[in-house]
């Protein structure tokens, strides 16, 4: 990064934070000395988040949950204020995808992914924004290089990271005259879990996958992480409505 991320005496909230980009931005934000809560559906993946932040010599709570309901994005809202008593960042990192021939996509795999990956960080959002209004705060939304180029077999997935890029400049330019930042990052292919977890039908075709897949090879999740917590942070105060790809080229041509 180009300046000094400094969070000590902040609060951040940070989805999808039991493994992955999630963990890695949860512990790029308490090493720059944020307190954290992380959220995530793997308690026990947030058990081993939480005891690495609590290393750093920072304040970690966990809050164990499905971010598909509406109720629950607000609740951890709610436990972030209460453990902290203030609220300086949002990053939701939190995200599913299913690949699937469009006619064979289930409608509980549609349904799922707009519910985590658009609503939940809606919700989060319009929760958030009283708690970070009053700390000239940030949301930082992580969306990915599909919403820039259209992707095989993962249409609903597309549509989903599209949506939320287009929301945080909607919000940017609704929150432009206040104390409050939008900005994403849309990175490429990583090793995540999501990736060594993913499940493709056998007859996919395969120079369809890799027209999107990157000639640099996978972005590292650090890099990614780094960038969230930049943007999340006052050092990024001149960001507003950015969406900063981090894809090793994949949407440049």
């Amino acid at each position: 990064m180009p300046t000094a991320i400094n969070m000590t005496g902040k609060a951040a909230l940070v989805t999808g934070a039991a493994s992955g980009l999630g963990r890695a931005t949860a512990l790029a934000l308490g090493r720059a000395g944020a307190d954290v809560l992380i959220v995530d559906v793997n308690a026990a993946g947030l058990d081993e988040t939480a005891e690495q932040l609590r290393a750093l010599d920072v304040r970690a709570e966990t809050y164990a949950v499905d971010l598909s309901s509406a109720d629950n994005c607000r609740t951890a809202v709610a436990k972030a204020v209460e453990a902290f008593g203030r609220l300086d960042a949002l990053c939701n990192v939190a995200g599913v995808i299913f690949f699937s021939h469009t006619p064979e996509m289930s409608a509980a795999d549609y349904e799922k992914t707009l519910a985590v990956n658009l609503s939940a960080p809606f919700y989060l959002i319009q929760a958030a924004i009283p708690h970070l209004l009053e700390a000239n705060g940030a949301v930082v939304n992580v969306t990915s290089s599909a919403a820039f180029v259209g992707e095989a077999y993962v249409a609903a997935y597309c549509a989903t990271k599209a949506g939320l890029t287009h929301m945080t400049k909607a919000l940017a330019m609704e929150y432009t005259h206040k104390p409050i930042r939008f900005n994403a990052v849309a990175p490429g292919g990583m090793m995540t879990n999501i990736a060594t977890n993913m499940k493709m039908p056998a007859d996919l075709d395969h120079s369809l996958i890799a027209r999107f897949s990157g000639l640099r090879g996978l972005v590292e999740v650090d890099d990614v992480a780094e960038m969230v917590a930049f943007l999340a942070s006052p050092a990024a105060a001149g960001y507003h409505g950015a969406c900063i790809n981090i894809d090793k080229g994949i949407t440049a041509g």
